[in-house]
């Protein structure tokens, strides 16, 4: 049932994992839910062992926990904790994006620029899916291009819980639009080998990410407080 052209490459786990995020994150799903193996199973026609993988992915980005005779219960994410991660996100992606203009490698700028243009392609198209996956490995290059693998690690930890968030953001084509604009000053700090520059860059890519989840959390919030006055 879930080998469809759209995520045929990804394993059953991760499929359901995303859904659950996706779901987690515009409120579908609230906050003190339970999520039952075995339902879900049903839901997505599958066995419980991908669900309790997903689960796991799922409590690993902080988008729910473990409780005593509960199960995993989905926890209130506040606004102030994504701040927070975006934040720390913007000071790690800012100090390897400082490193990377002049660690990088010839190689590795190439590919950063090729990744730009790619990307380009895909927001006039309005793929965000393959934008977004090429976006993660973008911004992968520029924590490699540190050559620092304890800076490399805690980049990648913190990526991972951000995931849904960033990826949640990127649907709207207009925000295409903009992550590209964005992304052609970090892509031109680093041809320049500009350390500064690149920071500054990618210091405010975060912070204009970071805007666009809150203000859309925001928009969802108002509606369904409207809805629940009618």
């Amino acid at each position: 049932m879930l080998e469809t052209p759209a995520n045929a490459k990804k394993s059953r786990s991760d499929f359901v994992a995303e859904q659950l995020e996706e779901a987690v994150i515009n409120g579908d799903i609230p906050a003190g839910s339970r999520l039952d193996e075995t339902s879900i199973a049903a839901q997505f026609g599958v066995s419980r062992t991908p669900v309790r993988e997903a689960l796991h992915i799922l409590c690993g980005r902080g988008l729910a926990e473990r409780e005593p005779y509960k199960g995993v219960v989905v926890i209130q994410i506040s606004a102030q904790r994504i701040d927070e991660m975006f934040e720390a996100m913007a000071e790690l992606e800012a100090t390897c994006g400082r490193l990377s203009s002049h660690r990088m490698t010839m190689s590795e700028r190439a590919e950063l620029e090729s990744m730009h243009r790619d990307m380009n392609a895909l927001a006039d198209e309005g793929d965000h899916e393959a934008y977004n996956e090429i976006n993660t490995r973008f911004h992968s290059l520029l924590f490699q291009g540190s050559h620092n693998s304890d800076l490399i690690s805690a980049a990648q930890t913190l990526r991972l819980k951000l995931a849904p968030f960033r990826k949640y953001q990127l649907k709207d084509k207009g925000r295409l639009k903009r992550s590209c604009r964005e992304h052609q000053q970090i892509v031109d700090a680093i041809l320049d080998q500009d350390p500064k520059a690149a920071e500054n860059a990618l210091r405010r890519h975060l912070v204009s990410a970071a805007q666009e989840v809150l203000l859309k959390r925001q928009r969802q919030e108002d509606e369904a407080a409207a809805k629940s006055h009618l």
